[in-house]
């Protein structure tokens, strides 16, 4: 996948657009995902408009963390099988009038196809909206195809929805809505080794600093270093039974597993949310609990079979 950094970048190939902020690159993404691969067929390269950071975050409406980084937008979306991913500066977005917007993306994109939902508004101050779209389509020379929002239940998919059940700790209905596991990436870093003094030894990671975290407590977990898959019980929060933490972290125990792996990337995947965090009155209370955390990771692997 070919990364666009600034609006002077041109495309030399007849392309297949959609435009949106994609975070989390929900079901609702995936529907637009699609459609554009489906035009590779006509000879058409898939291209992602959006931006380098949150048009929310630009405006200071809502200072809210992130579902995915940047990187892992990127990821996300050359899996998926994107030629193109132009992550363009809200700055000189902003001030564009629809119109000039959509010819920039003609110009300089050679768009011959956009698809986007029904309520997609652009441009300046978000004039731009699918029926301006019908009449530029037909000005501009593009296909136009609009596609409605898809629902769980009764509810639009939408970020903010995947958002408030991860943030609430509901982490297997923001992985129903996502269409796969949330998760988080971080450095392995030295804590207080604790674990390692009661038989539980766990890892610490630094997540990133915009990245959202789940709800503090306890989940079952599935975790991914240099490529290998391991099972876990990961903590999300501030250790309250031990003296002085109040840091939200990410400590993991990786049930059958050894090795030294401080300064390692790893990858926490969130499957199952256990228990709320919960300050036990001394050490041999936290280890029984621990105990029994295993155990109910034990469990639920062995019932899927994973």
């Amino acid at each position: 996948m070919k990364i666009l950094t600034s609006l002077d970048y041109t495309i030399a190939e007849p392309t297949a657009v959609t435009v949106g902020k994609f975070d989390g690159i929900h079901k609702g993404h995936d529907i637009l995902t699609r459609h554009l691969l489906r035009q590779e067929e006509r000879g058409l390269q898939s291209l992602v408009v959006t931006f380098d950071v949150s048009p929310r975050l630009r405006l200071q409406k809502d200072m809210e963390k992130q579902l995915i980084t940047n990187d892992e937008r990127k990821n996300l979306l050359e899996k998926q099988g994107i030629s193109y991913l132009a992550e363009c500066s809200f700055e000189d977005i902003m001030p564009l009038e629809p119109e000039a917007f959509i010819e920039l993306l003609v110009q300089r994109y050679h768009m011959k196809y956009l698809v986007c939902g029904t309520d997609f508004h652009f441009g300046k101050k978000g004039r731009g909206d699918v029926k301006l779209l019908e009449r530029l389509s037909a000005d501009m020379g593009f296909e136009l195809e609009v596609v409605e929002k898809l629902k769980a239940g009764e509810r639009e998919i939408s970020s903010t929805y995947v958002r408030e059940e991860i943030a609430k700790g509901n982490v297997a209905k923001g992985n129903e809505l996502l269409g796969y596991e949330y998760f988080i990436w971080g450095t392995v870093v030295h804590g207080n080794h604790l674990g390692t003094k009661i038989g539980i030894p766990t890892i610490n990671l630094i997540p990133p600093e915009d990245k959202l975290l789940p709800k503090n407590g306890v989940y079952i977990t599935r975790v991914e270093i240099d490529h290998r898959i391991y099972h876990g019980v990961t903590n999300v929060g501030v250790k309250p039974t031990i003296h002085g933490e109040r840091q939200v972290g990410v400590e993991t125990h990786i049930l059958d597993f050894d090795q030294d792996i401080y300064e390692r990337q790893v990858c926490i995947t969130f499957l199952k949310h256990l228990r709320d965090e919960i300050c036990f009155s001394s050490v041999d209370e936290l280890k029984k609990q621990m105990q029994q955390d295993k155990k109910a990771a034990y469990e639920f692997f062995n019932q899927k079979k994973c």
